[in-house]
């Protein structure tokens, strides 16, 4: 795992450095500069973070762009129904950090589960190297626990707000069941995962979401 961590090609150490340098940054711009400007930044930090993820891929080939399509169909339609029904995640709306919205979800959204499902299931690729279905279930684990980590701070950046205030229990039950043939696909279409910009993507989501949460609590 510690030789995985460490980038290889000059791609990966330019892309590792460049997710930890605007992490950081947002994270001592919103605590210590100007909260909103730096939020006003999210779709860009989004926006450079998926294409980082593309370039970082082993191999691009129909297999890998039906994985990618999918995620994002499927994660559209799920938030769609969500959003505008008020079913499967609960009722909610989306804020105006997240940008340009189609039927009331962002685009970046979309966006959002095609980085989730590839950096989870490649890391859940690595633990159940022989099993597409036992990697498919932990990498939608893993995608309900940075859903989990990031909900609390998610209203208080204008991403997203539930009428109650907080998300019901079968956000994270849909969640997890809209994950799970997401990452089946990812499973079974991409067959040379990338491994190390992954880990420290999802390193820093942890971090940064986590690290509001105790700032929130200290205040």
């Amino acid at each position: 795992m510690k030789n995985i961590l460490i980038p290889k090609t000059n791609l990966s150490k330019i892309s590792v450095f460049l997710i930890w340098l605007f992490h950081t940054c947002g994270l001592i711009g919103i605590l210590y500069i100007d909260r909103e400007l730096f939020l006003q930044t999210t779709p860009f930090n989004l926006s450079m973070t998926f294409i980082l993820l593309f370039f970082n891929l082993e191999e691009v080939n129909k297999k890998v762009i039906i994985a990618l399509t999918t995620a994002f169909i499927v994660g559209m339609i799920a938030e769609t129904i969500g959003v505008n029904f008020g079913i499967l995640f609960g009722d909610y709306e989306y804020g105006e950090n997240l940008g340009f919205k189609i039927f009331g979800v962002p685009f970046l959204i979309g966006i959002n589960w095609i980085v989730l499902t590839f950096i989870t299931g490649s890391i859940s690729s690595l633990i159940f190297k022989n099993s597409v279905y036992l990697s498919a279930l932990l990498g939608s684990i893993l995608m309900v626990i940075l859903d989990i980590v990031i909900e609390p701070v998610a209203p208080k950046f204008d991403y997203w707000v539930f009428s109650e205030n907080k998300a019901p229990v079968f956000n994270y039950l849909s969640w997890f069941l809209i994950a799970y043939p997401i990452q089946l696909v990812y499973q079974k279409m991409v067959e040379k995962k990338e491994n190390t910009f992954s880990i420290h993507l999802v390193l820093v989501h942890f971090l940064f979401f986590s690290i509001f949460i105790i700032a929130d609590s200290a205040s």
